[in-house]
């Protein structure tokens, strides 16, 4: 496996691109803006993307989904309870940014469970359901080569922001105890900032 990192729109958001050289195949974990860059990434590589992923329903995370499922016919998945995050793209998008934003959604093709395993090639990326930042916010643990994607739950310097209405430090608290757990000395890709490893 291996793992490219763009970083991309207002909120300099990590858009990961998870590689396997052999089937020259890759996931998209967080298309967060600019998708005609990640669109020239992928197309410059000669990479076939057969999935996006987002670790959570935050508008700088899923910016360029919509169009890039419109290039590339791409299934996108998310946690069922950051759907509504997805819906609203566009009013949350144009409240935060503070102009009009005019988005095409991605449609939700199918929705991630804790535990659920996302195949590619011989990587196994695990699910592993970590709310708190978001209701349905997710991290992705590859427990062969200790890697873990963590959104926005886990940076290197900080944990995920829980002052917004549907945060909840409670469960952030909860989702690091697991996380930390289950990745202890992992190599951490967050959703903003610098790799880090999970102490």
């Amino acid at each position: 496996m291996q793992v490219q990192a763009l970083t991309l729109g207002p909120l300099d958001t990590n858009t990961y691109l998870v590689i396997d050289e052999k089937a020259n195949e890759c996931l998209i974990i967080d298309p967060a803006d600019a998708a005609q860059t990640i669109a020239d990434e992928i197309l410059a590589q000669n990479l076939t993307p057969i999935a996006m992923i987002a670790t959570h329903g935050h508008y700088d995370h899923i910016m360029a989904a919509g169009e890039l499922q419109l290039n590339f016919d791409l299934p996108f998945m998310i946690h069922t309870r950051d759907e509504f995050l997805v819906k609203e793209l566009n009013q949350r998008a144009s409240r935060w940014l503070k102009r009009s934003v005019k988005l095409q959604p991605p449609k939700i093709t199918s929705f991630l469970k804790d535990g659920q395993i996302i195949e590619l090639g011989e990587t196994a990326l695990k699910v592993l359901h970590t709310p708190g930042h978001t209701p349905g916010g997710i991290c992705l643990v590859d427990e062969k080569d200790k890697v873990v994607f963590t959104g926005d739950t886990l940076f290197a310097d900080a944990v995920g922001r829980t002052d917004l209405p549907y945060s909840s430090t409670a469960d952030l608290s909860a989702s690091l105890k697991k996380l930390k757990k289950s990745c202890q000395d992992f190599r951490g890709y967050p959703g903003h900032g610098r790799e880090f490893i999970v102490a």
